[in-house]
């Protein structure tokens, strides 16, 4: 079995502090491994990138329709947002549409982590709420769901509810997998998460990214919902992150269609190459899935000057000291090897 590989290195220095491990697969529509590093098989838990699949039901139950959202609402269901002032009010329209309000989230809440939409908070002598949850864009979309299926809307977010098995089923059929090998735990936000090797997510991408390819094998219903969430993704990037964000700054500067995921989780799709990629990285921090997914992009010939130049912070992020001094440097170091 293959193992997981140094993928990065964190300097200090002329010194080579730390170590980040970890596994990356490139993976064509029709679920073929055509470059990897470390083990492609690597089976762990999707996390928020799955966002973009369990956002299809949106589209196919009708919902989307019926309540008249909008492209930027629809991006904002697929985010892990930073709970900029747009992406509240985005996520409160979703609820408005529906007929309902933030008080039937049951995602929890925090700060947010934009740090100024923060300080706005605790300056206004405010707490946070359920909206501000990076999850509640996701959550007001489960919430869509249900009202349209008829479906009980106080426990939407529970393993055996209708709504929650419809998610495990199309993240199993969108990435390839048997659904009675997908494991299933609870997410940060209280929802089901699925755990799948990350070839499958892989998959899953470059489906989601190239949903008309015969290999993608999608029905004419989830084709054109694919290309509406892809599109969505891409010409709303700043709702899927938001500012000094990862997946805000790659679709902005590259062609591709990309969400993150916690504890170290990567993947996006590329349009027009019938490609997809996911990464993990081992210890889970998410340190290491920045200067990762640039040097993806850059081996398999996706940056250009200009996407490069833009994307130069999350190539090689600077270690800052608490003077503002650079001290160091953090840099993906693996080469890709290609399978054929």
């Amino acid at each position: 079995m293959p193992e997981s590989e140094i993928l990065v290195k964190v300097w200090r220095g002329d010194y080579v502090e730390s170590l980040h491990r970890g596994s990356i697969a490139v993976v064509d529509t029709a679920g073929s491994v055509v470059a990897a590093v470390g083990d492609p098989d690597y089976y762990t838990f999707m996390r928020s990138a799955a966002k973009p699949i369990q956002a299809l039901a949106v589209i196919e139950s009708g919902a989307y329709a019926t309540y008249g959202l909008t492209e930027r609402e629809l991006a904002v269901v697929c985010a892990s947002h930073s709970s900029e002032p747009d992406h509240v009010e985005n996520v409160l329209g979703i609820l408005a549409k529906v007929g309902l309000d933030e008080t039937h989230l049951r995602c929890g809440t925090h700060l947010p982590t934009h740090g100024p939409s923060a300080q706005a908070l605790v300056r206004e002598g405010r707490s946070p709420t359920s909206v501000h949850c990076n999850c509640s864009g996701k959550h007001s979309g489960m919430l869509a769901v249900a009202r349209q299926m008829g479906w009980t809307l106080e426990d939407y977010w529970r393993r055996e509810h209708p709504l929650q098995r419809l998610c495990r089923e199309n993240v199993a059929a969108v990435a390839g997998y048997p659904i009675d090998k997908m494991g299933t735990a609870t997410d940060g936000c209280g929802v089901s998460v699925f755990a799948l090797p990350l070839r499958n997510m892989a998959q899953a991408f470059a489906r989601l990214a190239n949903p008309e390819d015969p290999r993608s094998a999608f029905s004419p219903e989830r084709v054109a919902a694919a290309r509406l969430v892809a599109r969505s993704m891409r010409a709303y990037p700043e709702m899927v992150g938001g500012t000094g964000r990862l997946c805000t700054a790659l679709m902005r500067a590259t062609p591709v269609v990309a969400k993150s995921g916690a504890e170290g989780v990567y993947c996006f799709g590329i349009p027009g190459r019938s490609l997809g990629v996911a990464l993990k990285i081992d210890d889970g921090n998410a340190r290491g899935t920045h200067p990762t997914a640039v040097r993806v992009l850059e081996q398999l010939g996706l940056l250009s000057a200009e996407a490069a130049g833009a994307l130069e912070p999350f190539r090689r992020p600077a270690n800052i000291n608490n003077r503002g001094e650079n001290v160091g440097y953090t840099e993906a170091v693996f080469e890709i090897r290609k399978s054929r």
